[in-house]
């Protein structure tokens, strides 16, 4: 009975600093690595010696930033062996960056590296539209991501056609693509399904938009200054 499980539910074998088990599981190699920031509670098994702080003080002045008044939701770990990480059974998307940027939408933000930079930021234009502001998460540098995403995600290469994504299913889009927002009217509203305006992202470039099959409204706040 053992060997059949392990057989179908052991661990993928893999040497990437970070990677999926399954769709819903990111494993994170600690050996040797930098710290890791995750999601606070994410952590749903270990192996080796690895402590948690949910708290780490690197993080307070950045966590009075958060754009959801929330506060920022990570801890950092640290330590040797092998790390799981998941969210609620959404499923998982590991990226490298390569000295490159990523904006990403902080509910789908699973883990990242500690080496690298993030701040939040106001994303390009939306305030044009809606009188309100859009914040994600900008991570910068090289190092591993691991992001989530309510259902199977679709990326969608900006570079072969401009590419519009509703505000509330986009999860993360490459730093430094050229923006352009639009408005309609919901379609949902013709069927009963909702009323109201819908927001549109428009994306041109070299790089990627990330998009997820749920619409998960997101936090706005008015743009002061």
């Amino acid at each position: 009975m053992q060997g059949q499980l392990l057989q179908h539910y052991g661990q993928t074998p893999v040497q990437d600093r970070m990677s999926t088990h399954g769709s819903k599981i990111c494993k994170v190699l600690m050996h040797g690595g930098p710290d890791v920031l995750a999601r606070t509670g994410s952590m749903i098994a270990y192996e080796g010696l690895i402590d948690f702080n949910p708290n780490p003080p690197a993080l307070g002045q950045m966590a009075r930033s958060w754009a959801t008044g929330e506060g920022v939701p990570l801890m950092s770990c640290t330590g040797q062996g092998n790390l799981f990480l998941a969210d609620y059974g959404k499923d998982v998307i590991v990226v490298q960056l390569n000295n490159e940027a990523l904006s990403v939408n902080g509910k789908n933000i699973l883990a990242f590296d500690a080496s690298l930079q993030w701040n939040i930021e106001r994303v390009q234009g939306v305030s044009m539209l809606s009188g309100m502001g859009m914040f994600n998460v900008v991570i910068r540098g090289q190092g591993w991501v691991a992001l989530t995403s309510k259902g199977t995600p679709i990326v969608l290469n900006t570079q072969e056609a401009e590419t519009y994504v509703d505000t509330d299913a986009l999860v993360a889009f490459t730093e430094g693509l050229r923006i352009k927002t639009k408005r309609t009217a919901r379609l949902g509203g013709l069927f009963g399904r909702g009323s109201g305006e819908a927001f549109q992202l428009g994306f041109l470039g070299h790089g990627f938009v990330v998009v997820q099959p749920s619409e998960d409204e997101r936090p706005r706040m008015s743009v002061r200054g």
